[in-house]
């Protein structure tokens, strides 16, 4: 599991949602053409989340890019199809219907969630480019009724995880470590 999927499900789990990473959604040959990728292997999804108080599914795309210039609103508004190629969740809306619909149902089968279950989707991401792709991303996702969580996020749950009682967790710990002391 990637270290930064691992931290997103932490946060998730300890705001009361039941997590899985790196989840394989079954497409059938049917649903594959569907989607105009009949050869396609098994379509992957960093995290789930589901809350049964909301009976609310999260498919979380992760996407740290700490070391990178970071995500750019490029990617979401249709400008440049050749990063949109790396979010092919909010890019392509057949697609994200076609792997909803079946996560949906593949997990309700198992018993994990309801068939009726609201599903949701979110990008973590590490990383912003520049303060206007903040801007125009977080409006972007508004209009979609998409999550984002950005470093802002991402820091707010990581003081409160160092504020917190003692958890055997990587991120708990390290949150401790780091910023116990600093926040208020």
């Amino acid at each position: 599991m990637d270290a930064f999927e691992q931290l997103v499900s932490e946060i998730l789990w300890r705001e009361g949602y039941w997590v899985r990473t790196s989840v394989k959604v079954d497409l059938t040959k049917e649903e594959k053409r569907k989607i105009g990728r009949p050869s396609s292997p098994r379509w992957e999804i960093d995290v789930v989340a589901y809350s049964g108080r909301d009976n609310l599914l999260l498919v979380v795309e992760c996407k740290s890019y700490l070391d990178s210039r970071g995500v750019a609103l490029r990617a979401f508004d249709g400008k440049d199809k050749k990063f949109a190629e790396r979010f092919k969740l909010f890019s392509d809306d057949n697609l994200r219907e076609v792997v909803f619909e079946r996560l949906r149902q593949q997990l309700a089968a198992s018993g994990a969630c309801p068939p009726d279950a609201e599903v949701k989707l979110c990008l973590a991401c590490g990383r912003i480019a520049t303060d206007a792709d903040r801007k125009g991303l977080h409006k972007h996702f508004v209009e979609k009724g998409w999550n984002l969580w950005d470093e802002p996020w991402l820091r707010d749950r990581l003081k409160h995880m160092a504020t917190g009682s003692y958890e055997n967790e990587v991120s708990a710990v390290v949150a401790k470590l780091l910023l116990r002391g600093k926040v208020e």
